[in-house]
């Protein structure tokens, strides 16, 4: 890839940059799914976790699990849900204003001090469109946009995932180098300055 498109995959509609990967190993919990599916969703999560080189674990000192997905058919199902409006502020607010916009996914990110991320709350709402995509395909999905703080444009043209030999989909090469990249150690966990693409790509090309 080229400086310019790694980059964009770090630059936010608003014209920021903004880089950060997970700082602590990560410990998911997934609600709303039958075991069959949530297999599936905790393979999606280990598979991209070790292509990152990063660590999973049991659980968190300080949240217990700190990537939390959660599927529903509805949104003002997540209102509902006990004590998750003290996880996240104005939840019933923002499921109001993604019914409103039609939305079928929003993502959540909380921070440690470092800038590296903390944790993510993944939103997952079932609708036609999401029904109709394979189970497998809809967690390698979730759990690559969860491994970093990627830009909130850069997956809205093209899929992080392809079609590979016998129909299989898989992580796009491309992408999955940017991921490996962004967790190499002598790169910083966060990152505002778009100079830290330039620094991507020299790692891309040396883990190569």
């Amino acid at each position: 890839m080229t400086p310019d498109q790694v980059q964009a995959l770090f630059t936010r509609a608003d014209g920021q940059y903004l880089f950060a990967r997970w700082g602590r190993p990560i410990v998911p919990v997934v609600f709303g799914v039958e075991d069959a599916t949530l297999s599936v969703v905790k393979g999606a999560v280990e598979a991209v976790v070790a292509l990152a080189g990063h660590k999973m674990a049991e659980t968190d000192p300080e949240l217990g699990a700190n990537l939390m997905v959660f599927f529903f058919r509805d949104w003002a199902e997540l209102p509902q849900v006990p004590n998750l409006d003290r996880l996240v502020p104005g939840l019933a607010e923002l499921c109001a204003r993604l019914e409103a916009a039609g939305a079928n996914q929003y993502r959540i990110f909380r921070f440690d001090p470092e800038g590296g991320i903390r944790a993510v709350f993944v939103f997952v709402r079932m609708d036609a469109h999401l029904d109709a995509v394979p189970a497998e395909t809809l967690a390698l999905s979730q759990a690559v946009q969860m491994i970093l703080l990627w830009s909130d444009k850069a997956f809205g043209d093209l899929s992080s995932l392809a079609q590979g030999a016998g129909g299989a989909v898989m992580l796009r090469p491309e992408i999955a180098a940017v991921i490996r990249a962004g967790y190499d150690p002598v790169l910083p966990v966060a990152a505002t300055d778009a100079a830290h693409a330039l620094r991507l790509v020299a790692r891309i090309g040396r883990l190569a």
